[in-house]
């Protein structure tokens, strides 16, 4: 009994070393995602020089802008990854106009990861149902977001003025503006600068496509490294406050949704975990329905937080994220917000998932459509215009 005794302390003082140097490693691969995202800006300007805008001519239409951003998504599955080096892209020179509608895709293209969890339910027809149209809820809802509010951006620039007046807020004048006491900024400045340096010495060509090369390598090892942390430390926290949130109606479902992207740093990773809740018939879809909502709103912190230390044109790096936030959140308001929107997706994917069970060939097709043929489509429109 005394050596029980003795052990159950020391193991416990163990896990506690272990979670502390693992929340440790969370922090240094953050502070690395937020050097990436300066390096990927440093060296896109150190390679376009004034000419960035030449560089994206291809994207300078919104529908290509769109196909970028799902396509990288899918493709990346991530949408924190593709938003970031958009952000660095930003600092960097990218025009703001042009990223707005590819981080609208990136929105689309991370669903694509929800909806192939769900085939893993394939075998049996009704939990099948169940988890598709749980999984394509959230395709739905970002699809309608997309058509509302493109056509408003081509229209009047809501989300790029929005924006660039939230940056404003914080790139203000005199002591009280962000530059008076951006220490984020400054804590990443020795190892953005000294990869610049180090970049300049191969020109400004070769210097700069290989700062963007170890950028884009750098925040993919960091937001990967950093989810399966994450996953170990907070996945079964996260589980239970879903448990505890979801179906207390629909604010504790977006809040909660919310909270527990921003602990895995992956709308991805959120919604995925629901999958086979809603397969087992646990959860109801329209239980279901708010919280990946808030999992849209929880993903925008990290390129947020990414923008805040970027070199270059940070103002705009910040105003590019802060349209993603602003996106998402206007998004919900005006969705969820009117009754006669709001169960368009529930019904949508609902529909969807009874026509899935019956045929699974509809299943890969609907995949197949809506992320590479609808990309496609979207291209040969811009081709025209």
């Amino acid at each position: 009994m005394e050596n029980i005794q003795t052990i159950l302390p020391e193991k416990g003082k163990t896990e506690g070393a272990n979670n502390a140097a693992q929340w440790l490693t969370v922090a240094l691969l953050v502070y690395l995602l937020i050097c990436a995202v300066g390096i990927i800006s440093g060296g896109f300007k150190l390679f376009a020089g004034d000419h960035a805008k030449e560089l994206f001519a291809f994207a300078s239409n919104p529908f290509a802008g769109l196909v970028v951003g799902i396509v990288a998504t899918a493709l990346i599955q991530s949408s924190s990854t593709v938003t970031s080096i958009i952000v660095g892209l930003v600092a960097g020179g990218l025009p703001v106009e042009l990223a707005v509608p590819m981080v609208m895709g990136a929105n689309v293209g991370t669903s694509i990861t929800n909806t192939i969890v769900s085939l893993g339910h394939v075998r049996a027809k009704e939990e099948f149902k169940r988890a598709f149209s749980a999984a394509t809820v959230h395709d739905f809802f970002n699809l309608l977001s997309v058509l509302i509010f493109l056509p408003l951006e081509i229209a009047f620039g809501l989300l790029e003025k929005t924006g660039a007046w939230l940056a404003g807020l914080f790139y203000g004048t005199g002591d009280t503006s962000i530059k008076g006491f951006n220490f984020v900024k400054a804590a990443t400045a020795p190892v953005v600068d000294s990869f610049k340096s180090v970049a300049h010495s191969f020109g400004d060509q070769v210097g700069g496509l290989s700062l963007i090369i170890v950028g884009i390598g750098l925040i993919f090892f960091a937001i990967t490294l950093v989810g399966k942390l994450l996953k170990k430390l907070m996945v079964g926290k996260a589980r239970n406050i879903m448990h505890t949130a979801i179906g207390r109606g629909p604010m504790s479902g977006i809040a909660s949704g919310t909270l527990v992207t921003i602990f895995v740093q992956s709308s991805s990773t959120t919604t995925s975990l629901m999958i086979p809740l809603a397969g087992s018939g646990a959860f109801k879809l329209k239980d279901i329905y708010p919280f990946t909502l808030g999992a849209n709103v929880g993903t925008c912190v990290t390129a947020v937080l990414a923008a805040t230390a970027v070199t270059g044109n940070a103002q705009a790096a910040l105003q590019i994220a802060f349209i993603h936030l602003v996106f998402n959140i206007l998004a919900v308001l005006v969705i969820y917000g009117i009754p006669a929107l709001r169960y368009l997706p529930i019904k949508a994917s609902e529909a969807l998932g009874n026509i899935a069970a019956e045929n699974k060939f509809a299943a890969l097709g609907y995949i197949l459509g809506v992320f590479f043929v609808l990309p496609a489509l979207c291209l040969g429109i811009s081709s025209q215009i």
